[in-house]
């Protein structure tokens, strides 16, 4: 019975396990690093996040592979996230937020570009999907970090310039997945059908 699943599905549901626990550990161990952080925002947010694809995919999709790489990618940058913040990197280390809005806004819009590139729309069609997705998402978690704890924190005082930079940094991301879903898109539009 194992046999039959790829062994992808095994590093793909390994990597929502250990999210989803990393995530009880925050909610619930009053750990420092994790006070005003949003983590029982966190705890909701990303497991219905995670799920979005695999529902989906379910529902409408069934007559094709299972995009494990996809999904692997979609979920990265939740668990890169909730990863620093138990390791406390996002107090320790000074270039790590910003870091991870570049990195992870790359990866989530590149998972996305992956469902997208195989669509077959092209170059340009292909990556403004990708980036226009990658920017709303910016900006849509900046959003929801003012909503969560930015407005009731010291870092309100800060937090006109580090949401721009935070979005900034989320846009180049997304530009540089972007620019690679449509090039891949445009490979495989330009595939011969057997």
């Amino acid at each position: 019975m194992i046999s039959k699943y790829p062994p992808i599905i095994w590093i793909d549901v390994l990597l929502k396990v250990v999210l989803v626990c990393l995530l009880l550990f925050g909610a619930f161990s009053g750990l420092p690093q994790f006070e005003g952080k949003g983590f029982l925002w966190r705890l909701i947010t990303y497991p219905m996040a995670m799920l979005v694809l695999p529902v989906a995919w379910t529902a409408w999709r069934r007559d094709s592979a299972y995009p494990f790489a996809a999904d692997i990618l979609i979920t990265l940058p939740f668990l890169i996230d909730t990863a620093g913040n138990s390791l406390d990197l996002y107090d320790t280390v000074e270039w790590w937020d910003d870091a991870n809005h570049l990195v992870n806004w790359a990866l989530l819009s590149g998972g996305v570009g992956a469902l997208v590139s195989r669509l077959g729309h092209g170059f340009w069609i292909s990556a403004a999907l990708v980036i226009g997705f990658g920017a709303t998402t910016a900006i849509i978690w900046e959003i929801a970090e003012y909503v969560a704890f930015i407005r009731v924190s010291p870092e309100l005082e800060t937090a006109y310039i580090d949401t721009l930079g935070d979005m900034t940094l989320g846009l180049i991301g997304s530009v540089v997945a972007g620019v690679i879903s449509g090039w891949a898109s445009r490979r495989l539009q330009s595939r011969p059908v057997p």
